[in-house]
């Protein structure tokens, strides 16, 4: 197969390339066509990682529905959100 794309990365490998991509950016050496080539792939990275985020967020959403399909959502860290009330006594996981 003759495919111009690039194998899509996992979010990480995704978020590490544009790691690496911002301290390149950072170092300030780069001639201008350079930078303006890493800054597109940062760019089209960080919209991938994004994307990747948002999905994340909705297959969440869609596990977290009550049984008649409303959202059911508690904020982090809410001491008073169900499960939080662990004793000493409880075993860990």
């Amino acid at each position: 197969m003759n495919n111009k794309e690039p194998p899509v990365k996992s979010f990480e490998m995704s978020l590490e390339a544009l790691e690496e991509i911002v301290h390149k950016l950072e170092q300030g050496d780069l001639a201008l066509e350079e930078s303006l080539g890493l800054f597109e792939q940062g760019i089209r990275l960080s919209r991938e990682c994004q994307e990747r985020l948002s999905q994340a967020e909705r297959r969440i959403e869609v596990l977290l529905r009550d049984q008649q399909g409303r959202p059911t959502v508690t904020p982090l860290g809410d001491d008073d959100a169900p499960g939080s009330e662990i004793s000493q006594d409880d075993e860990p996981f």
